[in-house]
């Protein structure tokens, strides 16, 4: 596999990063009152069956990727500009019902930052999430002083929790 020799031209960074939900508004919901975003705008629903054909291609296969898709979308902010993006999708109906693993092609997770890691743990049982084991403690290489734990939201998306040292000092 080869990739370019170079940068696309204006590359400014990474802008947002994308999910699939059951429901939008529970998912919302969830990444609004617990980690804090704020929804900026949604939009849909996108049906591919109300478009016209791209290169043969029906709407959102061209687009998207998804044959016959049907999605409705939010996009949420975080205090330090972050984005998030959550897709519903009404069709099709037949997927998967759960995220890739980590392992998996395909497989993420989404890190965000806290400030106090102990915090959160003392009220994990109280929150949306399953909590995995941790915290991990980094201890030494370049990222020494953090402090990592793995949960999953309702829906099995794999989240990270960060808080670095200099925020414990």
């Amino acid at each position: 596999m080869s990739f370019a020799t170079r940068n696309l031209p204006g590359l400014e960074g990474m802008d947002h990063v994308g999910i699939t939900v059951p429901s939008l508004d529970d998912a919302v919901a969830f990444y609004c009152t617990l980690l804090g975003a704020t929804e900026i705008f949604r939009l849909g629903p996108f049906d591919a069956r109300d478009f016209d054909a791209v290169d043969g291609k029906d709407w959102a296969l061209a687009h998207v990727n998804v044959a016959d898709g049907r999605f409705t979308l939010a996009m949420l902010e975080y205090a330090n500009g972050s984005r998030l993006e959550l897709f519903q999708y009404d069709r099709p109906t037949e997927r998967p019902s759960a995220p890739p693993r980590n392992s998996d092609l395909g497989g993420h997770h989404i890190a965000f930052k806290v400030s106090d890691l102990d915090a959160v743990l003392a009220l994990a049982d109280s929150f949306s999430l399953k909590f995995l084991a941790g915290p991990i403690e980094i201890n030494e290489g370049p990222a020494a002083g953090q402090r990592i734990i793995y949960v999953l939201d309702p829906w099995g998306n794999q989240l990270e929790l960060v808080e670095y040292e200099s925020k414990r000092s």
